[in-house]
C-alpha cells in the first residue's frame, strides 16, 4: 500500500473538511481527497466523521462559522443536509438531498448536489460518445440516490426519465419531484421501461449479491443502451457482469464517485484536483486488498 497518501503534520492553520455518513468505515473519499491535497501539497486535510443517525442536524449546525470548510455528505444523511442550508443551489433542490455542504465565514451554510455531475462525468469517461439528449433514460430504485441521478438527467437534457421501482407509488413520487417528463414504472413493467432506452443505471443496492432480487430484463434494452451500477463494492457487480454478458457498455459506480469528488475538492480548496494522481488505481488497490481479506462478504 505504498502509493496511498502519506499524513502530514496538522496545525491550526490546517484547511479541514470531510465526509459524514453511518456508517463511514468503508468510504473511499479520504483517500481521494488526500491524494490530491497531498499532490497539491496543500495545508489541508479530509477526515471522515460518524455522526449518530439521528443528530446529524445538531452536528452540522455546530460546525457553521467556518469550523471547517465544507462537508461531503453521504447515506443517510443527505435529506438532512438539505434542510439545514440557508442557501440551495438548483441541483441539490431538485434532487431533494445535498450531498455538499459549504461553511462559509458568516455563518451561513450552502448545499450544492454533486452527485449528478458525477454520474455525467463518469458515463462520459467510461462510455465515450454518451449523449444523454439521444434517448429516454431509465433509473432503477426510488430513493435519494435514484432521485439525484433522475434531477441530473433532466437537467441534462434526457428527453424522458422513467423510474422503475418495486413500489410505483415513490416511483410516481421521484417522478413527480423531477418533473420534466418523468414517468413511473412498477418493476413488473421493466421491461417495457428499458424497450429504447439510451441508458440505465441501477440506483438499488439489491443486486450487490444477486440481481436475482430485482429480476430485471435486461436483455429488453437496445443493444446499443449504456448500462450503469452507482455500486462501487463490488466494483464489478452482478447488475454490471450480465451487462457485460449481453454485450452492452457499462459504467461502475467507483467513476461516478470519483468524478463527483472532484467538484467538491474544488469548493472545499479552491483549486481543481491534481490531474497527475491516479486516484482511480489507488481506490483499485484498497478495493483489491478488502476483497482478500479473511471473512470479507461484500
Amino acid at each position: 500500500m505504498s502509493n496511498i497518501p502519506r499524513r502530514h503534520a496538522i496545525t491550526g492553520a490546517t484547511a479541514v473538511a470531510g465526509v459524514a455518513g453511518s456508517p463511514i468505515g468503508h468510504s473511499l473519499s479520504p483517500l481521494i481527497q488526500n491524494a490530491w491535497i497531498d499532490a497539491a501539497g496543500l495545508d489541508a486535510v479530509f477526515v471522515a466523521f460518524s455522526p449518530p443517525p439521528d443528530r446529524f442536524s445538531h452536528f452540522a449546525e455546530g460546525l457553521r462559522g467556518g469550523a471547517i470548510r465544507g462537508l461531503n455528505v453521504t447515506l443517510p444523511f443527505k435529506e438532512a443536509a438539505l434542510s439545514v442550508a440557508h442557501e440551495i443551489g438548483d441541483r441539490a433542490e431538485l434532487a431533494g438531498a445535498a450531498n455538499l455542504l459549504i461553511f462559509n465565514e458568516d455563518g451561513s451554510i450552502t448545499a450544492d448536489n454533486v452527485d449528478g455531475l458525477g454520474l455525467l462525468g463518469a458515463l462520459a469517461a467510461q462510455a465515450p460518445g454518451f449523449d444523454p439528449k439521444a434517448g429516454p433514460a431509465v433509473i432503477v430504485g426510488a430513493g435519494g440516490a435514484a432521485r439525484g441521478a433522475a434531477a441530473a438527467l433532466v437537467m441534462a437534457g434526457a428527453p424522458q426519465v422513467r423510474i422503475v421501482n418495486r413500489t410505483l407509488a415513490r416511483a410516481e413520487m421521484v417522478a413527480g419531484a423531477v418533473g420534466g417528463g418523468a414517468r413511473a414504472y412498477a418493476l413488473d413493467a421493466a421491461a417495457a421501461a428499458f424497450d429504447g432506452a439510451n441508458v440505465v443505471i441501477n440506483a438499488t443496492s439489491a443486486g450487490i449479491a444477486s440481481d436475482d432480487a430485482l429480476n430485471l430484463p435486461l436483455e429488453a434494452t437496445p443493444a446499443d443502451a449504456v448500462l450503469m451500477d452507482m455500486t462501487y463494492k463490488p466494483l464489478l457487480t452482478p447488475f454490471l457482469e450480465r451487462a457485460q454478458m449481453l454485450g452492452r457498455r457499462t459504467v461502475d459506480g467507483l467513476e461516478m464517485l470519483i468524478r463527483q469528488a472532484g467538484p467538491s475538492f474544488e469548493a472545499f480548496y479552491g483549486r481543481v484536483p491534481p490531474p497527475e494522481v491516479d486516484v482511480r488505481a489507488l481506490c483499485e488497490q484498497v478495493l483489491e486488498a478488502q476483497a482478500l481479506m479473511p471473512g470479507n462478504t461484500s
